[in-house]
């Protein structure tokens, strides 16, 4: 279960980060397309929270064992739990910020003529870093303190992994 817990938890989260700042990075590289390439750290940034969750499967899955003590299997379960969670939340986060980072939306009616004194003819505007480059850094800060969760959880998965065997008999049953 907490293999299963690994990978299907990240897996979930990066691709809703994935998809959430792809739909952006289209959206943005329609306006403003020399910025394509710096905008797509977040969908790579989205991945590599699946390979947390690979990473952490593939260590429980080397302690899977038929007889083994009731102890090792929740904390087994627990790693699996910690890393798929947090990863999940990191997904969601990376989503969201990519999805700031660079979506087009357009301006409603009558917005466009009162802002800036035009038509009344609906305008697109680019959010964030695809309008404002400075805040490029600003968002791959951000995209760096939400990759830091999904990491958090690799941290504790991989020492409540090495505590799993310490101490513990073998079941007789």
């Amino acid at each position: 279960m907490g293999c299963a817990c690994a990978i299907i938890f990240t897996v979930i989260g990066a691709s809703y980060g994935t998809a959430k700042s792809s739909g952006a990075i289209f959206s943005s590289g329609i306006l403003r397309p020399d910025r394509l390439m710096q905008n797509t750290i977040c969908a790579i940034m989205a991945q590599i929270l699946a390979i947390y969750g690979l990473v952490a499967g593939v260590i429980i899955s080397g302690g899977l064992v038929e007889k083994m003590p009731l102890y090792t299997g929740f904390l087994q379960l627990g790693a699996g739990l910690a890393v798929g969670l947090c990863g999940l939340a990191a997904g969601f986060a990376i989503g969201i910020i990519g999805d700031a980072g660079g979506r087009c939306f357009p301006l409603p009616r009558g917005m466009y003529r009162t802002r800036c004194g035009g038509t009344d003819e609906p305008s697109f505007v680019v959010r964030a870093s695809s309008q404002q480059p400075r805040l490029y850094i600003g968002m791959i800060l951000l995209l760096i303190l939400a990759e830091v969760l999904g990491l958090y959880g690799v941290i504790v998965s991989i020492l409540m992994l090495t505590r799993s065997n310490m101490g513990v008999t073998e079941c007789p049953y």
